[in-house]
């Protein structure tokens, strides 16, 4: 595993992208899909610099996908990214040493998963708040469609956990503060606490691992820096 940091060019990433999210990358991820996959790369930037964690719609219970996901989805999708299930189809092809084809091997037939966002040659997954297993299928799958010729980088989308925790407490305190005392409470409408589910650290462990193999992956999480800058809106 070769851990870059080609995102900390202001050429690469530029100030209003980087300065809102936490990354991570392998085999100089963000700089490779600049290079080769200029338009996906733009799209990238384009919804890093521009979109925001909104107190209504992050403070709410929402499941594995919730507003979060839907929204950073749809802001793909808006610019011509799918939801997409990339299997693999291999067939070996026999030749005699003088080039004459002589046979074929039975075709190995690998299906995927469908992927939250595909286009030209970069794949990309939203795990806001799913099972952290989830994290081993993509960057396995990243490394199959890498190592296969079919991509030429992965990005995982996700949240760093522990910063927005400490976000999110002061935000529903300053909540609880509008209110009359009888109708405050201090629990959270949503789980930060819990470590089994999809986030920064869970991501970079398994990256650290080598998952991915040899494939460019970069891995993107919000943290408190994504927030908007406004308050918790008031009943």
């Amino acid at each position: 595993m070769f851990e870059t940091s080609t995102y900390d060019d202001p050429g690469v990433m530029p100030s209003e992208a980087r300065n809102h999210w936490s990354f991570m990358e392998t085999n100089s991820a963000s700089a490779v899909m600049k290079a080769v996959c200029p338009e996906e790369w733009k799209d990238i930037i384009s919804i890093l610099s521009t979109y925001r964690l909104d107190p209504q719609y992050w403070l709410r219970a929402g499941g594995n996908r919730g507003d979060i996901a839907e929204q950073i989805d749809t802001a793909f999708h808006e610019r011509g990214w799918q939801e997409t299930r990339l299997d693999l189809s291999t067939k070996g092809i026999l030749f005699s040493k003088d080039s004459e084809k002589i046979g074929e091997l039975p075709e190995v037939y690998q299906e995927g998963y469908l992927v939250d966002n595909f286009k030209n040659r970069v794949v990309l997954d939203v795990e806001w708040n799913a099972k952290d297993g989830n994290l081993d299928r993509d960057l396995a799958a990243y490394r199959s469609w890498y190592e296969a010729g079919v991509i030429s980088a992965g990005v995982i989308i996700t949240k760093d956990r522990l910063p927005l925790l400490k976000l999110a407490r002061q935000l529903w305190a300053d909540y609880q503060e509008t209110l009359p005392e009888e109708q405050r409470n201090k629990k959270l409408p949503i789980d930060l606490t819990t470590s089994t589910v999809t986030a920064f650290d869970k991501a970079q462990m398994r990256v650290r691992r080598g998952v991915m193999g040899s494939c460019p992956v970069l891995i993107v999480a919000a943290n408190q820096d994504t927030w908007d800058g406004t308050p918790y809106p008031v009943a």
